[in-house]
């Protein structure tokens, strides 16, 4: 069984996740790069999950801090000024936490999302097949017939007055990409609020690019840009992270291992269960 060492692995994503010294991002246009070069990204690092985010990229590998004035707390400038800028994509995705994924890499995800042909009915049989709730349906239903809207209007507007119903609604139109964060709007108490759009109507490329990609190619092309992103992970781990049944996800992994990619049963060191690495850290074939 191929060993893996922490030292080469915790190296190797010293760099990708950019907390090596002199690797910081400093700019809202070196976070639009380094969003392209992953291919997708937490904003704020998640506990349990391996996975970049551009908070450690920017302020380095520590909790994100209480502080306002902290100066890793640029990422919120970045990230507000480009909501609606289709430079990337922001929103709910990976684990119902705050997600960026490049424009190039949403078409892959969106290739995954139940959402088929028509927007204006496929949401309709969704609901009438049990998967959308009816809260979802209202707030869909708003920026479908209205455009885009803040928080506050879209809320008074699907009639929805319990903060927590309204709050999983749009978390689960945003885990779809169905909806998404286009803008800021100073309104309500704290003079911030979130506008919402549609994603076919925000960024029609990408439900149009998404129609040529099969489910099986999407996880293969998500998973290449995990790998080269954490280096290793188990099955568990890409699971956990992109809620995958068990056989597609080891049926994507198994492709990459056949192509050269990744190895199988690769031993981490001082862990007991194995798992996939990068096939570069053996030199061997990385096609």
């Amino acid at each position: 069984m191929p060993i893996l060492t922490s030292q080469r692995l915790q190296e190797y994503r010293a760099e990708t996740f950019r907390t090596a010294p002199g690797r910081r991002v400093y700019s809202r246009q070196e976070a639009i790069d380094y969003v392209n070069q992953r291919g997708f990204i937490f904003f704020w690092p998640i506990k349990d999950v391996t996975m970049p985010s551009l908070w450690a990229a920017a302020a380095g590998d520590r909790p994100v801090a209480d502080e306002h004035d902290d100066p890793g707390h640029i990422t919120w400038d970045w990230k507000d000024s480009l909501l609606g800028a289709r430079r990337w994509y922001y929103g709910r995705i990976l684990r119902r936490r705050n997600t960026i994924l490049s424009l190039a890499t949403a078409p892959y995800f969106y290739a995954l999302t139940p959402n088929y042909g028509d927007p204006q009915s496929d949401y309709l049989q969704q609901y009438e097949d049990g998967q959308l709730t009816n809260e979802a349906k209202a707030v869909y239903e708003v920026l479908l017939n209205e455009g885009p809207q803040d928080t506050l209007e879209l809320r008074r507007k699907s009639h929805l007055g319990n903060s927590s119903r309204f709050n999983k609604a749009l978390d689960d139109l945003q885990i779809e990409m169905k909806a998404t964060p286009v803008g800021i709007s100073p309104v309500g108490a704290f003079r911030y609020a979130f506008i919402y759009d549609l994603v076919h109507r925000h960024l029609p490329e990408i439900p149009e690019q998404a129609r040529l990609i099969d489910e099986t190619a999407a996880r293969v092309e998500l998973l290449k840009h995990f790998f080269q992103s954490v280096g290793y992970a188990t099955l568990q781990d890409v699971r956990r992270l992109f809620a995958w049944p068990p056989e597609p996800a080891q049926t994507a992994l198994v492709g990459l291992v056949s192509a050269g990619f990744l190895l199988d049963g690769v031993e981490l060191q001082d862990q007991a269960a194995g798992g996939f690495a990068l096939a570069s850290f053996f030199d061997v074939d990385s096609r």
